[in-house]
Formats: C-alpha cells, structure tokens, sequence
C-alpha cells in the first residue's frame, strides 16, 4: 500500500490580501509530492470577505484563523492528504480590497511627524546636557588640560557637536534611502515588535471573544 501524498504547509501570522475572494495560495506556502494536489490546493478557495458599502467609509478587513480550520477544508478535498503544518498555529488575514491609500495625507502625516520627534529629541538633548552639567564638564576639563580658561565655546565644544549627529546616524543606521549596515535599523526592530504584539492581541482577543475562525 502506498504511503499517503504529505502536503506542508506554512502562514505566516498576519498576512495581507487584495481581494475579497481568498484563496490558499494568496496565504500560505506550500510544497507537495504530488503537483496535481499542489495545483488544485492553490487555487482552493478558503474564505471570502463582505464587500464593504461604497457609501460608507472603507476600512481593513481582519479575521483570525486557525491553521486547524485550513486543514479541515483541505481534507474535504483530500481526506487522505497528510497535512504537516510548519507555520503559525494561529493566524490574521487583512484584507484591503477596496481600500484607495490618500498619499497626500500620508505625506502630511510623515512630516508632522518628523517635526515632533526632531524638536522633541532636540529638547531632549538639550535638557539631558543642561541636568548632567556637561557644559560645566567640558569647561573644567579645558581648563585642567590647557590651563587656558575656557571661552564657552573651545575644540572639546566642537568635536562634541560634531560627534553627536554622527553618533545618532551610525545607531540608527539610517541616511536617507541607505543604510549604513546591512542590519535592520533600531526602528524597524521596534516596529516589527510592535507588529508581533499587535497581531498576538487581535489572536488572544479573537479567541476569548469566540470570532476565531476554528474547526467545528
């Protein structure tokens, strides 16, 4: 007796789609022996989203998913298809069909943004050096080093000013459109923390308010 075909499969937690008709290939990878299986799985549909009233003010779709539930309507094709699963056990399909982005606002909103972090970490900056007395410590530091009174603006001054927009640079790794290193910069490890949060709070919620979509 052959042994029966094993399909793996894999979904990443949140994943985002474009249509309201979702299919199994719009979420999940897949690998299978048999390529007819592969074929017809790709293209099996597995959830579809309502179409949202033109008149009324469009916003992303969210459901939550079980992995159980994509394996329960896999074996109502192929009841003898071995499903192995090595992605989330839980998951968020957003849909966005529909959704027309306002680039004007978006801008608006980066620069508004931008403005507030530069003045706030300005402020920052400046109280941070006013409470620790750095202007002190640079003043007596000449002073011992030189044995030249300080005129409140010497190298030390310079080369800390200079330093400090450097320093900010190399930590966030970020110039414009290039980075400095290949590595992901500070902010974008924050923001995928952020994102993993998000989506294990819309799972836990889902699942303690019973919208979870799971098998019957």
């Amino acid at each position: 007796m052959a042994a029966p075909d094993t399909l793996y499969l894999k979904i990443d937690q949140n994943v985002v789609v474009d249509s309201c008709q979702v299919h199994l290939q719009d979420i999940a990878s897949m690998e299978c022996t048999n390529e007819a299986v592969l074929r017809q799985l790709k293209q099996k549909k597995i959830h579809t989203f309502q179409e949202q009233d033109t008149t009324k003010q469009k916003k992303i779709r969210i459901q939550v998913f079980s992995v159980l539930n994509i394996i329960q309507q896999i074996h109502e094709d192929y009841p003898d298809l071995e499903v192995q699963n090595i992605g989330e056990s839980d998951f968020i399909i957003e849909c966005k069909a529909g959704i027309v982005e306002n680039k004007v606002l978006d801008i608006a909103k980066t620069v508004v943004l931008c403005v507030v972090i530069f003045f706030g970490a300005a402020f920052t900056i400046m109280t941070f050096n006013n409470d620790v007395g750095v202007g002190e410590v640079f003043t007596q530091l000449y002073e011992q080093v030189t044995g030249s009174k300080s005129d409140g603006v010497t190298e030390i001054e310079i080369f800390y000013a200079i330093g400090m927009p450097i320093g900010i640079t190399i930590f966030y790794n970020h110039i414009g459109k290039k980075k400095v290193t290949h590595d992901p910069t500070p902010i974008q490890v924050e923001m995928r923390k952020y994102e993993q949060d998000v989506d294990t709070t819309f799972i836990e919620n889902a699942s303690r308010e019973g919208k979870s979509i799971d098998v019957v």
